[in-house]
């Protein structure tokens, strides 16, 4: 599987992409990442990719131009307008970040880990000119109901999210089935050693061996989590 991320600060990812399961699924050669400079593909000496907003107000927008024309470098091929939402190839997906997208979530880093490609623009400033949302982009994504600097920090989040879904990507080909929002609900507590701690005792019932117990408590115990801190799932 392929990433390519569209940005202006192709250095913000030299770290995060060479540590734990991002690492190890590059080596084996499950993923590919690859940064692409949005100022490669600007026509201007100053290599100017914002400018103001029509209409007046604060800020810069990031411009069309460059960000066309560097998608469609990536996919070889020009872009077909609005009709690229439903005509274009259906193994890769083209995802704008901004403060002003869909809400990202499990069900759709488990679509993306089924697909061959996905191109990941990193809006800045103020914001994207609306014609790359309207026409260039097959989805427009949030990582949560806050404004970031930039969507490189929410490109390193989807990257992560959805790299670890990729068969071969994790130690264990469970660990991306047993865990939050897999189910509709949040995770099961855990406990490791030792069994008491500073007063602080594991339930008993997670030392007894009785694995049907267990399987009962966890649920249990997932749905009264669930309920404390995220009530909007049981809806």
């Amino acid at each position: 599987m392929r990433f390519d991320l569209i940005t202006i600060f192709p250095e913000f990812f030299a770290g995060p992409l060479d540590h734990g399961i991002l690492r190890r699924a590059r080596e084996a050669g499950l993923v590919e990442v690859n940064v692409q400079d949005l100022r490669e593909f600007t026509k201007d000496r100053h290599r100017t990719v914002d400018d103001r907003p029509f209409g007046g107000g604060e800020g810069m927008v990031l411009k069309p131009e460059p960000l066309f024309e560097a998608v469609e470098s990536l996919l070889g091929h020009g872009v077909g307008g609005a009709a690229r939402k439903t005509a274009g190839d259906p193994k890769t997906a083209i995802v704008l970040l901004s403060a002003g997208g869909q809400l990202f979530d499990q069900k759709t880093a488990r679509r993306y880990s089924q697909l061959e490609r996905v191109i990941f623009i990193c809006g800045r400033y103020e914001g994207v000119d609306e014609r790359v949302a309207e026409t260039l982009v097959t989805d427009e994504l949030s990582i949560g109901d806050y404004v970031l600097s930039g969507g490189e920090p929410a490109a390193i989040v989807l990257v992560d999210s959805v790299a670890r879904l990729v068969p071969g990507a994790l130690g264990s080909e469970t660990s991306a089935v047993n865990e939050s929002f897999s189910a509709g609900l949040l995770d099961y507590p855990h406990y490791t050693r030792p069994p008491e701690f500073r007063g602080m005792r594991v339930p008993e019932v997670l030392v007894s061996g009785n694995h049907r117990e267990i399987a009962r408590w966890r649920e249990e115990a997932a749905l009264r989590k669930t309920e404390r801190n995220r009530p909007d799932l049981l809806k």
